[in-house]
């Protein structure tokens, strides 16, 4: 809920007694997703996310509770679907893990459908923002988004541990509830969790729609968003096998929700999600490699869009990914990993609105990750990706994927490379060079229909080549005791920058389904065209942020948090600015912990946005301003904490630039509330 000094929850406690490193303590997090070799010293730019920290920023989904963080932004659907936007990128340049290996769903096809994932459930979300392509795919050229549950225990547990939460309010009066069981006896490990939500349509302050779109004759609705409410409901069962030297285990995952689409009143989307998993890992080897780490998953994904109680439209989305990585021997000051990866997943979308035809898509990576400490000061890294990716469509007859006929396949190569360098015992420099490719998506490559939640008619183009990206960032970083953060920038341009562009021409978007003696209200009427198109275009801006210990007496501790970020982005062919890119954002939280008590203030000012395309509308600059209070305090053997959080309390409009339903669905209005978590 609010940063603190850290303090260990009695099963990180009992983890952190068992592990043969509790000698040894490691005070900065390890971004285990940037770097698999566990040195603390990241060339790439990464944020970590746990303990009270994520409490703080927990939202109901994904790209919510990230929206506050360096250079994330959020592709706001209203309260059920939005998914993290990394430095003006999206879709499917951003790779979203999740303990390491990606599960299916379709939140890259469209932003009206969710990643399938109760934010409250994780315990640990890592960020590495920039080509972290390296060990996860020419589709994470943006950026990784990596969450861990401990589904699989990766660690001995002895006794029985447990947390659970509670939750209610919020600006959709959320009723929430998770709680979670392990169990252990120094080998075997046993893991359930399961969690439950419910919400109702948001309230926001004034209109739905903003002043530029609103009709006068028909206003829309004003005070609450409509079709916003909605639930979800999960839950896990895992467990593993530990010895000396290793790990594995399994695990099970439901997710179940339904929630309204904000852009079409009427319409529900039925969401449900299967996940298996594998993960092992062997340690202390002899030979050519000391350690071997196998990750796995299959994922049978399905949702279904609904109106007046009438399936329109079924996607379908399984298929699996493996990977094994092999950390080598050390040669001389060289250390490294080598892997390969495998997935395969047929999408398929079935009934009036499917846009894209059944796809199979295919690919098999092989990569690399060097590091050398050159010196005491400077540590240098390299990596390499070679991917082979096969699309392969099938229109099953459909006139409209006619040119969904021949399989495409495209051979990415990816390179990076990185230092670090100490100046002295406070500052250090990070430099980040890379090379990416990315293959297309089938969507990119075949999609012909209208597309309703986007209100577009898109249209997909066969013969689109790879995207190919240059990128560098360059953080200059402080750590003095009183002050820790960095300063940075970065600038990415891309050859072939596969964006959704304006035609300027008009669709008819009526789907005949072959019934033409009921009309449900699916003639959207003329809708514009946009067209997937390779562009030359450039991305860059900066990042900082500083955590700043102001005082410490018998008043309590007082700490400033203070970030902020800035991105452009251009394309290059036309000139124009491109769309959805979040606008200058500052950030100041002002944090006081005194015994069992916590509170903070935060204050957060957007600019308005004003650089888009001719055909896009601009957004209007913001300052909000939340709170919140926190009481720890021990019953028995288990420790509580009560909470309250007030967000946006001086209730302003407040519209993302980053989504594309800026002017119908404004984010959440004033909001309180209440929680209570517990751990034992």
């Amino acid at each position: 809920m609010l940063p603190l000094p850290l303090r260990l929850s009695p099963l990180a406690a009992a983890l952190w007694l068992a592990s043969p490193a509790s000698h040894a303590v490691e005070l900065q997090p390890q971004v285990i997703t940037a770097n698999p070799l566990g040195n603390a010293q990241l060339a790439a730019p990464s944020t970590v996310l746990e303990g009270d920290a994520l409490l703080h920023q927990q939202h109901a989904s994904l790209g919510e509770t990230l929206n506050k963080q360096p250079g994330v932004a959020s592709t706001w659907f209203g309260p059920g679907a939005s998914r993290p936007v990394i430095r003006g990128l999206d879709g499917d340049r951003i790779r979203i893990l999740r303990n390491g290996v990606g599960a299916l769903d379709a939140s890259s096809l469209s932003y009206d459908h969710a990643v399938p994932l109760d934010p409250v459930i994780v315990e640990r979300v890592e960020i590495v923002r920039g080509p972290a392509a390296l060990l996860y795919g020419g589709n994470a050229i943006g950026g990784v988004v990596n969450t861990f549950d401990n589904r699989i225990p990766d660690a001995p547990i002895d006794g029985i541990h447990g947390a659970g939460e509670l939750r209610y309010g919020g600006a959709d009066t959320t009723r929430s509830s998770a709680g979670k069981l392990e169990a252990g006896d120094g080998n075997f490990a046993l893991h359930l969790d399961a969690n439950s939500r419910q919400f109702n349509d948001l309230r926001i302050p004034g209109y739905a729609r903003s002043g530029k779109v609103r009709d006068s004759a028909e206003p829309g609705s004003k005070h609450r968003l409509e079709n916003s409410d909605g639930r979800q409901d999960g839950g896990a069962l895992g467990g593993a096998y530990h010895w000396e030297h290793g790990y594995s285990g399994f695990s099970y995952s439901r997710y179940d929700s339904n929630y309204g689409s904000v852009a079409e009143p009427g319409v529900r989307l039925d969401m449900q999600q299967d996940h298996y998993g594998f993960a092992s890992e062997l340690r202390d080897l002899d030979g050519p490699f000391s350690s071997v780490k196998v990750d796995a998953g299959y994922t049978d994904y399905q949702h279904r869009e609904i109106e007046s109680g009438e399936v329109h439209t079924t996607f379908k989305n399984k298929g699996y990914e493996a990977r094994i990585e092999a950390r080598h021997q050390p040669l001389g000051p060289v250390e490294g990993v080598i892997g390969a990866q495998v997935s395969r997943n047929q999408f398929s979308a079935l009934g009036e609105e499917a846009f894209v035809p059944y796809t199979d898509t295919d690919s098999l990576a092989l990569f690399l990750l060097e590091q050398w400490q050159a010196s005491g000061r400077l540590n240098l890294s390299f990596g390499a990706r070679l991917e082979h990716t096969r699309v392969d469509p099938d229109a099953k007859g459909n006139e409209d994927f006619a040119a969904a006929d021949s399989t495409s396949t495209f051979n990415a190569v990816s390179l990076s490379s990185g230092a670090v360098y100490q100046l002295d015992p406070i500052w250090s420099l990070a430099a980040n060079l890379g090379y990416t490719e990315r293959a297309p998506t089938f969507y990119e490559l075949y999609a012909n229909g209208a597309h309703v939640a986007t209100g577009a008619y898109e249209v997909g183009d066969a013969s689109l080549n790879k995207e190919k990206a240059i990128a560098a960032d360059l953080a200059l970083r402080f750590d003095n005791g009183t002050h820790k953060g960095s300063v940075g920038v970065f600038y990415s341009h891309f050859r072939n920058y596969i964006g959704l562009i304006g035609s300027g021409n008009l669709r008819e978007g009526h789907h005949h389904d072959g019934d033409d003696d009921h009309d449900h209200d699916h003639d959207h009427g003329d809708i514009p065209e946009y067209l997937y198109q390779g562009v030359r275009a450039r991305f860059y801006g900066i990042e900082a942020q500083d955590r700043w210990q102001l005082l410490e007496n018998r008043y309590g501790s007082f700490a400033l948090e203070l970030s902020g970020d800035y991105t452009r982005a251009n394309n290059l062919d036309t000139g124009e600015p491109l769309p959805r890119i979040a606008p200058l954002r500052l950030n100041s939280g002002l944090l006081w912990s005194l015994d069992r008590w916590q509170a903070r203030v935060d204050v957060q000012h957007a600019a308005s946005q004003q650089r888009k395309p001719s055909n896009e509308t601009s957004t209007d600059g913001y300052t909000t301003l939340g709170a919140s209070v926190g009481y720890r305090f021990d019953i028995g053997q288990s420790e509580w904490l009560a909470f309250v959080r007030g967000e946006n309390l001086t209730n302003q409009t407040v519209r993302y630039a980053s989504s594309i339903l800026r002017d119908i669905a404004p984010a959440p209005g004033r909001s309180v509330e209440v929680g209570l978590r517990t751990s034992f």
